[in-house]
Formats: C-alpha cells, structure tokens, sequence
C-alpha cells in the first residue's frame, strides 16, 4: 500500500511538473515576441539609417544582405510563434534559430567593415548572452551553455584574428580582450540571477495560480455545502433570507470580534415569518411505537425511524408536501408552502392514505372536508372525545374512507419471505427489516461529496428527481438524494454521493484542479495581449489605491540579493575601467570611496547574516537584525538604498569619460592632418583614445544594474533608465564628441591612406559603416539597451503583479472559505449539538453511516409556556398575529442565549414545539460509562437542569417585565437512559427517544405554572445535591399510571448544588 500511495504522489507530481512546463512555455511567449519585435525594429532601424546617410550598398554589401535576411528571418520566426501548436512544440527550436540569427548578425558586423578591432561589437554579443537567459525560451542550463558558446566564440575569432592577420603588433589587445571577458562573464552572471529570480517567481506563480484554483474549487463546494446544509434545515424561501441577512451583517465588519459584538447588540432577533392563506396541515402519529420503540436497539430504533420518515418525505414529495417538523414518533407536514395551491387538502389526504398504506389511518378536521369537495368518502371521526382542545373549540372531525378498501385487488399483497422467518424475530426486528426494504438516504448525504453536485443531474438545466427505490442488491448505493419537489426552483440538484466508490475525493479533486489548472493555462495563452481588469494598461497600477498600497508596501527578503548583483556589476566595471585606464591611481582612489559606500549598504542589507557569521564579536549589536528588518520591510528605506547604489554604478561607469583628461585637444578641426601625420603619431592618438568603447561599455553595464533591482519600484528602474542615457547621450553626443570624431578619424586613417582626404567626416562613416563608427555605435547599442531594458523591466512588473495578485486573491478567498466553514459549523451546530455537527462539517467529517448514541444517564426538560395560547391572536393589530410570533421568537431567544454561559455548556437544546422548549443533558460525555466520577458528573448534570430551567423562569420573568405580560413557565424534568441520533434525510434532525423522553413531557403537560416537576427518582438525585422538593403525591400519567411526583423548590435553590458541574 504505501508503495502504491509513493507512485500516485510521483504520478501527481509529474502531471504537476508537465502542467507547470506548459505554464512556463505560455509566460516565455510574451518576451520572445517582444524580443522578436525588438529585433525586426532594429533591422528596420540599420536599414532606414543605412540608405538615409547615403551609404554604398555595394561596399557594404554584407551588411545589408544579412540585415534584410535577418529582417526576413524574424518576421517569419515572429509568424510561427503566433502560430500556438508550432510554438508550443518547437519554441526551444524557434528560440534557437533567433539566437542564430543574432550571432549570424553580430559576426557579419565584425567581418562586413574593412577594419576589425578588438572591442568590435562586444555590446551586440552582450545583448546575445543576456536575451539568451531573460527573453528566449530557454532553461537556465541551456542559457549557460548558449551564452559560453556566444561570448567564447566572440573571443576566440577575434583573437585569432588579430593575432594572425594584423600586421601591426597591439600591446593593448589582451586587456582589450580581458576586458571583453570580463563584460560577457558580468553579462551572464547578471543573466543567471535574473534567470533563477525569476524561474523561481514564475514557479511560485504557478504553485499560487494552482493554489487560487484550489480555493475557488473549495469556496464553491462550501458554498454549495452552504446551500444543501441550510435547504436541509430549512425551505428554501426562509433559508435564503436567512442567508443574506447574516452576510449583510457580517459584510461590513472585518473584525471577528466586532462581529460578535453586533451580534450580541441586536436588540431585536430576527423573525422570518410570512402569513400563507389556504394551507393544509397533516399530523401523523404513530400509535404504539413507544412500546415497539422500547424493544429496540439504538441502532434498530435510529434505522427504523430514518427509513420511515424518508419513506413519508418521499411521500411528502410525490404529493406537494413539506415537512415541517419530526416529534418524536410524529409527522407533522404542510401543502400549498411555500406557493399556494388549490389542491392543498386533497394533497394531504392522498398523502394521509398513502402514509396509511404502509402505516393506516387519516383523520380531518371539517374546514379540509369543505376543500376536499367530495372527493374522498368520510365517517365520522369524533375527535371530540378524544381530544379536549377538539372538544373546547367545537371543531368537528372525520376519518376518510381509503378508495382502495373498496378494490380487493389493490390491498392484496403476495407473501413476503420474510414474514415466515419474522415470527421467530423480536418485533422490532421485524419492522426494521421492513422498513430497511424502502432504502431512505441517509441524513446529510448531499453534504458527503465535496463536489456539491455534478453535471450528471442536469438535464436541460433542470433537475432529475427519483423517488426511493427498493433498497439495491448488495453492494450498491443509491446514486441520488431527492430534494424539495416545491424548492427545485431555488436549489442545486442533489449530489451522487456514491461518485467516489472506486476513486478517493482527494483524486478527484485533484484530477478536476488538474482539469482547472490545464483550462486556465489554455486560457492564458489566449488573454496575454488583452488588458486585465484588475491592472492599468501602461503604468500596471492596480486600479483599487488599496490594493495598490498594499502591493507596494510588500515584505522583499530578495533585496540584499539585488545589492549583491548590483555589487558585483560595480567590481565588473570597476575591473573592465582598471584595464584601460590613463589615469589608474585616480580611479583606485574613487573606486575606494564608491567602493565604501556600496559595502556599507551592502552591510546593512546583510547585518542579520553578519551577526549570525560572527556572533561573539557582534553580540552587543543587537540593533542588527532589525537594521536587516527594516530593509526588507520598509520601502522607504529599500528605496533610497537602491538609488544610492544605482548612483554609485553610473558614477563608476563615466569614471574614464568624465574624470581622466586625456592629451588630445582640438584634433578634429583638421581631419586632413590627421590624415597624413606619421603612423607614430596615429598610434599615440589610437593609445589614448582606445579606452572611449570600453567606457560605453561600461554605462551599458550600468544600465544592466538599473534593472538588476527587480522588485523594486517599476516607475524608478524607468527614471534611472532614462537619466542614466540621458547623461550618457549628452557625453558623447556634446562634452565628449570631439574625442569620439577624434577616434573615428583615427580608425579611418587606419584604412584610407589612398583615399582622398578631403571628402570630410561623411567619408568616415561611410567607409567604416554604422557599427563600427564609436560615436555611432555607441548611441545605437546604449538605445538597444534602454529598450530592453525597459521591457525586460516591464515584464518583471507584470509578473510580479500577477503573482501579488493571486496570492491576495487566495488570502481573499481563504477568508471567505474560514468564514463559510464557521457558517457552515455554526449552522449545523444550532441544529445538532456540537460534538454531533463536527461528524458532518469539516475536513474529518463521517456521515457514511447513521448516527446513534444510547445514554444511560440524561436529564430532559420541557418547558412551555401555556398562556401563549391565550395570548395568540390574529388581528389587525397585530398584524395577523406576526407581533405575537415576534414576542415568541423573543422569548425562545432570550432561552436559547442561556445556552452560551459556560456553567450551562452542558446543557442541549433539542427542539421547539409551539411555545415548548425542550433541552437534555448529559448528551455531549461519551456514552455507556459506568464508573463513579461519571455518574456523579452525571448526577450533577440534573442539577445544572435544575438551574437552568430556574434561568429560564428568571428570563421570562424580565420579559414580562419589558412587555408588561404575565407569562409563566411550567416545567417537567426527568433523568434515565435514553436514544440519540439524527434522522431524516430531506431535512435532517437530531432527537433523542426513550422512556425518559415520554415521561419529561408528561412531567411538564401534568405540571403547574410557575413551578418544576420532577420524578421521584429525580427528586432523590436532587436533594441529594442540596435541592429542596416538595412531595405532590400521585397523579395520573397517560401511559403510565399513577406517578408520586415533585416540585422543586425554586426560592430555595441551593450554589452547592453546583458544584460538581
């Protein structure tokens, strides 16, 4: 088994790893477009410059060839990779032929002029290496092995080629080459890190777009658990209403504790009633079933009475009724709820009959007869002398004469094989094999597939309703639960919950995030040129300013790693600067002071780490760690930190241009004696002004690190890009420009010795073309470089917003899941005790089977409140009795908040029935213990009954108080053995059955106002614990004959009394 469960985990980790591949190949398409538009832009650019200055296109045949091949070549690239099938499934290929292409195009540059120098096209080979790890659609060890192969190859062909064929000896060609080195290795390393940072927040995009799926999946189920949980409990029309006002509550109010406030605030409970005109009731009591009831087991008694009711609920729905309510052994259901109808009372009596069929009889009041205009036969019922409340209003009764009596066919049953073998069964036996035969669901069945529901139920959009078949051969289930045949309108359909008989939930769920995730995925590739709603179009700004806010103000531990790079970038410059030098005392000098300040901000980036290496040395520094806090999570302070450190760089990178003066000084007034000056001459002006690319090349290296901080402020990487290339544009365009015309000149010296040297500085560009010219080709790769840049930055906004905003969308919906859970939780537990709702709400949830518990020892209560009978009234005045109802649900209120003191945390309500409250206790201990501490915990439990049944005196006597009435409270408690479970499957409830049960509300209905009723037996248990009784001697009990009771003596209710609770 464990095996087994090791090779699903690994299958479900590859089938992860292939979705997360198809993810990663759906995000690398945006930068290999932008790349590719890049690419043809620039081609266009060379082009449109090459014939705008008039350039030979025959002595630069090569380059224009390659670059218009180049053009072609990328546009049909580009065509592909619009094309999804093609690439998806050769993006690798696609991204290796543009990074041919751009090699193609580099060495073409190098070989297409008539002269070839060391530092030649460095910077295009430098944009090659670093689009190779951040633009084409490689992995990381790929990009590596890419970018060694470009940077190598450059160094390598130019080296052989300047040593083989150069006539003259270059003292300065191994710096040079150094130098380059040391550009293509800052360029990787940068390329890497951008790489793996960036690897690692697409893999955690992924893990929490797969995470937000998930929580969406699950919201929905808990909203759909929501839904079959209170249909379940209530109709759907209450339930609804219900619903909204709870969340309308609780909308506003974020704070947990504020929300119970309000709650606990509420001066008036809420009251969902509505007054429905023309509605039939049925009641239907099964006589003799306390006397089967007490032969049964609790399992017996649990099956019996959930396969009956469901049976009746079935009934119910073929005959447009409702159930409103279990009573024990009763039934009580209405017709014409929530809709009215005009076959109300017919829809009763056929219900009564069929009920009948299985159980038998139905009796009427005459106000139903007159509905049923004559379509059943009656005989008088005479209820009257059954019932004295019949009797007290006068109303007249009749029992219907079942049709089917008259046809003999209809009643003859074929024999049952079991009923041979039933008369050696006890009775109850009997009935409960019978009525297992009918195959109820369960109760909370809907709720045991997490899935809530699924398409199969669906038929044209409506729901498809079964009625409960006989019960299925061995090993099968039912597919299907039925719901409300009057609440379809408003409810999902029913869930099969026997779907994951052969796979687990988890699978399925996995499968269906699978499914999600693949969808979503799909879905991506097809949206990523459309605006998002939750992002601006250009500046990426969330459009909510709290949202915004909060993204800004992120935790970035990845910050001292930015610093690091950046560092690294500093010493690359630093080093590529010392090698070409004139001037290397001043730059150690300067370097030292840069050096300084960027090593103290990299310290307080990394004071944390620094405590950590030398914590004996650093010990009384314990100001550190929180040096190191306050980086990662401030902004204000991340922010100045990385100007600084950007500032820092670019000072580094004009170090040469800007601080060294060099010997030459107004060399460009006269190109022709440049010209024809002596080769010694020219080679002095070469030794001086070779350093002019490298420093370029070095503000390019700069303009890398204003993008190294990755995180960081997109609208600042934008100043610093634009600032940095500002300064370097008016360097070489205006206060530098005569030494890069100077140095031009000197390179087509090097080349024009036949020509006619009075062409003029158009000659020089012509002859050596566009990217071998320093002034030009320094603005052309310095504009190149700003633009990527720029987008590369804007594609790391982009991902980073996305990954922010699904991680606060999964917070969001983590929420709404914690608050539906604690719905879900707290209204199961207002209908099932606590310890009963944890079985069927939750992550351990087990509501497979029935649920039954026997106690040995529980304390019942019924309290009613008799003079509400009275009291009720349907008038004008009162609204048609709603006022009445309001002070009703007041009182039953005003009970059910006792249960929240935690001296009462023992006690259960069970149920209301009219004006009666009945609760128990001793449910919530573990049943079937014997032992002395549990019996006089238990025996404590009849106490605290005791007392709560005197809070609830006391709290209906401040309601008389508030409402200036003159209500009083009877009460009946009695204590034994009783039965807990939950039945019904359609509106699923928690009672409790027995002896006991019967006998509490005997106590309670034989009682007096005002006063508490107890057994005798109780009465023992009660002094015992320091109660005083009162004897009242024997009175007669249906069912039970005479039964010495007594009251308890409430005005000298003991504290002792409490003190086993």
């Amino acid at each position: 088994m464990p095996a087994k469960g090791k090779y699903l985990l690994n299958d479900q980790e590859l089938k992860n790893e292939a979705l997360y591949r198809k993810f990663s190949c759906i995000s690398q398409y945006q930068p290999l477009v932008l790349l590719l538009g890049l690419s043809m832009l620039s081609c266009g650019i060379l082009l449109i410059l090459f014939f705008a200055l008039r350039l030979s296109a025959e002595e630069h045949c090569a380059f224009v060839s390659v670059v218009s091949g180049s053009l072609c070549v990328f546009l049909a690239v580009f065509v592909l990779v619009c094309t999804e099938m093609l690439s998806q499934r050769w993006r690798r290929l696609l991204g290796l032929i543009v990074w041919a292409t751009h090699l193609t195009l580099g060495y073409t540059f190098i070989f297409s002029g008539p002269i070839i120098l060391p530092w030649d096209q460095v910077p295009f080979f430098l944009f090659i290496i670093f689009t190779v790890y951040t633009m084409l659609p490689f992995q990381l060890w790929y990009a590596v092995v890419l970018s060694v192969i470009s940077s190598l190859s450059h160094i390598m062909v130019l080296s052989l080629r300047l040593t083989i064929n150069n006539v003259k000896p270059n003292q300065y060609l191994a710096s040079q080459l150094l130098s380059n080195a040391v550009v293509f290795l800052c360029g990787s390393l940068v390329g890497a890190f951008h790489k793996v940072l960036m690897e690692k927040t697409l893999r955690q995009t992924f893990q929490d777009t797969l995470r937000c799926l998930s929580m969406r999946m699950k919201l929905e189920i808990e909203k759909r658990q929501q839904e079959n949980l209170l249909q379940s409990v209530l109709p759907v029309y209450i339930s609804m209403k219900m619903k909204l006002a709870i969340m309308e509550r609780l909308q506003d109010c974020k704070d947990k504790e504020e929300q119970q406030r309000l709650v606990k605030d509420n001066n008036f409970h809420s009251l969902y009633v509505k007054r429905h005109e023309n509605v039939s009731i049925l009641y239907a009591d099964i006589v003799g079933f306390t006397r089967l009831a007490s032969d049964c087991s609790p399992k017996e008694l649990v099956i019996m009475l959930n396969e009956l009711f469901g049976k009746f609920d079935q009934i119910a729905k073929k005959n447009e009724c409702m159930r409103i309510k279990i009573l024990g052994d009763c039934y009580y259901c209405v017709s014409g709820l929530p809709v009215s109808l005009p076959k109300h009372a017919k829809n009763c009596v056929k219900m009564g009959l069929d009920m009948c069929e299985a159980i038998k009889r139905v009796h009427i009041t005459e106000a139903t007869l007159k509905h049923l205009n004559k379509a059943y036969d009656v005989e008088e019922g005479n209820g009257h002398l059954r019932d004295p409340y019949l009797k007290e209003l006068n109303i007249q009764t009749y029992l219907v004469i079942d049709p089917r009596s008259k046809d003999p066919s209809l009643t003859t049953r074929s024999a049952k094989p079991w009923v041979n073998d039933g008369l050696k069964m006890r009775a109850s036996v009997r009935m409960t094999r019978y009525l297992e035969s009918w195959g109820a669901v369960k109760p909370f069945a809907h709720l045991q597939n997490r899935e809530g529901f699924t398409t199969d139920n669906m038929v044209n959009g409506k729901s498809i309703s079964k009625d409960i078949p006989l019960r299925s051969p061995a090993g099968s289930k039912l597919t299907e639960s039925f719901d409300e045949s009057l609440e379809e309108p408003f409810s999902l359909p029913a869930p099969p919950f026997s779907s994951y008989k052969n796979k687990s939930q988890k699978s399925k769920f996995d499968e269906e995030l699978h499914n999600e995730m693949t969808t979503t995925i799909d879905e991506l590739s097809s949206k990523q040129w459309s605006k998002s709603e939750d992002t601006g179009s250009l500046a990426l700004w969330f459009p909510k300013k709290d949202l915004e806010k909060q993204y800004r103000a992120l935790d970035l531990p990845v910050f001292k790693h930015y610093v690091a790079c950046a560092t690294i970038i500093f010493f690359c410059i630093f080093l590529v600067q010392m090698l070409v030098t004139k001037d290397p005392q001043m730059l150690g000098m300067s370097f030292a002071v840069l050096a300084c300040v960027l090593l103290l901000i990299l310290a307080v980036c990394f004071a944390s780490n620094l405590q950590r290496l030398f914590p004996e040395k650093l010990s009384r520094c314990q100001w550190l760690p929180a040096l190191s806090e306050a980086v990662v999570k401030q902004p204000c302070v991340r922010l100045p930190l990385a100007t600084i450190t950007t500032a820092v760089i670019i000072i580094l990178a004009v170090f040469n241009l800007c601080f060294v003066q060099t010997c030459v000084t107004n060399c460009t007034s006269n190109i022709h004696d440049i010209l024809h000056s002596n080769d010694s001459y020219k080679q002095d002006l070469e030794r001086e002004l070779f350093y002019l690319p490298y420093s370029v090349f070095c503000c390019i290296l700069s303009l890398v690190a204003c993008g190294v901080f990755l995180r960081v402020s997109f609208e600042l990487k934008v100043l610093f890009l634009t600032l940095a290339s500002t300064i370097y544009y008016i360097i070489i365009l205006t206060s530098k420009r005569d030494l890069f015309v100077t140095y031009g000149i000197v390179l087509y010296a090097q080349v024009a010795d036949s020509w006619n040297c009075s062409r003029g500085e158009e000659s020089i560009l012509q002859c050596i073309g566009l990217v071998k010219h320093p002034q030009v080709m320094s603005c052309i790769y310095i504009t190149l470089f700003l633009v990527t840049m720029l987008i590369i930055s804007q594609q790391n906004e982009s991902c980073f917003r996305q990954d922010f905003l699904l991680k606060y969308k999964n917070h969001t919906e983590q929420d709404e899941i914690e608050t539906r859970e604690n719905l879900n939780r707290l209204l199961l537990e207002n209908v099932l005790p606590a310890h009963v709702a944890a079985l069927f709400v939750g992550e351990n949830k087990k509501n497979e089977d029935l649920y039954y518990k026997s106690y040995d020892c529980v304390c019942v209560m019924f309290a009613s409140v008799p003079d509400f009978k009275e009291f009720y009234t349907e008038c004008d005045i009162n609204k048609e009795g709603l006022e009445c109802l309001r002070l009703l649900n007041e009182i039953i209120a005003d009970f059910d908040e006792l249960l929240s003191k935690p001296k009462f945390s023992g006690v259960e309500k069970i149920k209301t029935i009219g004006s009666t409250y009945m609760a128990a206790a001793g449910l919530s201990g573990t049943p079937g213990q014997e032992n002395n501490q549990d019996k006089e915990r238990q025996q404590a439990q009849i106490g605290i009954m005791v007392e709560f049944a005197i809070a609830l005196i006391g709290k209906l006597d401040g309601i008389n108080r508030h409402s200036f009435n003159s209500f009083r409270l009877r009460v009946g408690i009695n204590h034994g053995p009783v039965i807990a479970g939950v039945i019904g499957a359609r509106k699923p409830q928690y009672d409790i059955w027995g002896n006991t049960v019967n006998v509490a509300s005997r106590m309670e209905s034989t009682g007096e106002l005002g006063k508490i009723q107890v057994t005798q037996e109780t009465s023992g248990v009660l002094q015992k614990l320091g109660y005083s009784c009162e004897c009242r001697g024997l009175i007669n009990v249906k069912g039970k004959g005479e039964l010495m009771t007594f009251f308890v003596c409430t005005d000298m209710s003991k504290q002792q009394g409490m003190g086993l609770s």
